[in-house]
């Protein structure tokens, strides 16, 4: 019997396919180690919302692109970590142990939606979680000892070993922290036979069944943990604002999270990222050319709205796979060029019988 001892771990578990993704990763982690002394203060705050929204994006994407299942009241979860996280730091407790408390308790709201919603599919399952996601918000807007109602509440600034981590660098570095250790822990868990189950029972409910697999235990699973990651990313969202309201997690909210990982990338860790810097510099793209637009329609109050749902339809019809299945289309491109076909990248109309099933 021969035994062989391997010392290049990295490479036997593949955390990087090429010298390329090496080289590319480690400029990018440059680039955001090196962004306070790099970029301006509104940038930088700019920079922290996508961080932010990232989090929550890698939560829905675990839960719809990974799982198959649709939210469409994700924004509950983040204002249940947003008051959890203002309430518990209100109280006294430390930064880190409140966000994980408010990661928790979000987990425990994921669960107990998950359950009822296990034998529903598609559209019933959106209508399940809007109508949770309007309860929730109810809930923010009387349970005013709590969550000061209507009117608000305010937030502390993060303290952490006696330094105020509020704003600027230190918060910063707090969100990119928080982002890195979300993001290697669902690349963990895709790799591992849980995430593996999910991506079974998204491509087909009655094979995940047939292999073993638990579709209750797997679902509200999947369920938990989305939360779990909106929870997180709602904490740093009510430090980021330090001030939080029950008309911040509402139904639109819930449609900018499903939009960021639509246009990103359903499917794809790297479109919750391409996602959150749509969702983030859209806005601002918006007002730049308002001023170029006829003023009937540059002043008209649902400018953004109608940009929004034209962009989801524009990316739904003509690119399903999103901004990153786009990037994968052009480096496919120039990978292969000058020796390429005309109609590699044409969208495949044809589908299996079991399709028109679902």
């Amino acid at each position: 019997m021969r035994f062989i001892f391997k010392t290049d771990y990295a490479q036997d578990i593949n955390l990087a396919k090429h010298g390329g993704h090496v080289f590319w990763y480690s400029a990018l982690g440059v680039f955001l180690l090196a962004a306070p002394w790099l970029l301006t203060e509104y940038s930088l705050a700019q920079l922290n919302l996508v961080l932010i929204y990232a989090v929550a994006g890698l939560g829905l994407m675990l839960l719809a692109g990974f799982t198959g299942q649709f939210s469409l009241g994700h924004a509950a979860f983040l204002g249940v970590g947003a008051y959890s996280q203002a309430y518990l730091t209100a109280v006294g407790l430390p930064f880190f142990l409140a966000l994980g408390v408010s990661g928790f308790l979000s987990a425990l709201i994921g669960i107990v939606v998950g359950l009822p919603a296990l034998r529903l599919k598609g559209i019933y399952l959106g209508m399940a979680t809007l109508s949770f996601g309007f309860i929730i918000e109810e809930v923010f807007a009387r349970w005013e000892s709590v969550t000061g109602g209507n009117a608000g509440k305010s937030v502390a600034a993060i303290q952490l070993l006696g330094y105020d981590l509020g704003s600027g660098a230190g918060f910063y570095f707090v969100c990119l922290l928080v982002t890195v250790v979300c993001t290697l822990g669902i690349l963990n868990l895709l790799r591992a036979p849980t995430g593996r189950a999910f991506v079974a029972i998204r491509d087909s409910e009655i094979s995940a069944q047939s292999m073993g697999i638990h579709l209750a235990y797997y679902k509200t699973l999947s369920f938990a943990i989305s939360a779990a990651l909106a929870g997180v990313a709602g904490a740093l969202y009510a430090h980021n604002l330090r001030f939080i309201s029950p008309d911040q997690f509402n139904l639109l909210q819930s449609i900018d999270l499903l939009l960021m990982i639509v246009i990103g990338g359903l499917g794809s860790i790297h479109g919750v990222f391409l996602g959150a810097i749509f969702l983030i510099m859209l806005p601002q793209g918006i007002s730049a050319v308002k001023e170029f637009l006829p003023e009937i329609i540059g002043q008209a109050p649902g400018l953004k709205s109608v940009i929004y749902g034209s962009m989801l339809i524009l990316f739904v019809l003509f690119e399903p796979m999103g901004l990153y299945g786009r990037w994968l289309k052009v480096r496919t491109y120039l990978q292969m060029f000058p020796f390429y076909r005309k109609g590699m990248f044409k969208r495949q109309k044809s589908f299996q019988k079991s399709d028109r099933l679902k």
